[in-house]
């Protein structure tokens, strides 16, 4: 039975690098690619980090029905599963790897109640988690505000999780991640 692993965190709390590692480690896991409406950022592939769609598209993909989940995260700015992508991996034999927001995470936790596992990656404080967004300089301070709100209403998701990891020291928090999938694609 393929599984799917939803990694959810409060934006800069590191769930991002963990996936990433996590992809390196395992064979059997593949990406799940979600859908957003933001403006890419210079590293991202279109395809590989995210599909960036337009605000009219993704809203015709609502109507469509097209989406496991989706969430309106700011004003104007989606992000969304596409049962396609889900479909696609599966039919490849993979367990699925989500980096998602936490309502997300609870949202196919709750389509797939049994295939699912959530993490919820927290950072060790909320001033960790500033600095940390701070030392991206991708946001300008009224942004930055705005995330760290996010990610204080974000924090209160943690008890709805099934496994908490902590990423302060980011060696043992990927040692865990490991075996936290390690143990969920065992068991049958």
């Amino acid at each position: 039975m393929s599984k799917l692993l939803l990694f959810a965190a409060p934006s800069g709390a590191g769930k991002t690098t963990i996936v990433h590692h996590l992809l390196d480690q395992f064979d059997e896991l593949e990406f799940s690619i979600s859908a957003t409406t933001r403006p890419r950022r210079p590293h991202e592939k279109e395809g590989r980090d995210y599909y960036f769609i337009s605000p009219a598209r993704f809203q015709e993909l609502i109507r469509q029905d097209a989406f496991v989940e989706w969430e309106e995260v700011y004003p104007g700015l989606f992000y969304g599963t596409l049962k396609s992508e889900v479909q696609r991996l599966w039919a490849e034999g993979k367990h699925i790897i989500f980096d998602i927001d936490v309502k997300g995470a609870m949202n196919i936790k709750q389509a797939y109640p049994k295939e699912a596992l959530a993490v919820f990656v927290k950072p060790p404080s909320m001033d960790a988690l500033e600095i940390r967004l701070r030392a991206r300089r991708t946001e300008d301070e009224n942004t930055l505000k705005k995330r760290l709100a996010r990610a204080a209403e974000e924090m209160s998701y943690e008890n709805k999780f099934d496994v908490v990891l902590v990423n302060d020291v980011l060696a043992e928090a990927l040692a865990k991640a490991e075996k936290i999938v390690s143990d969920f694609i065992k068991k049958g």
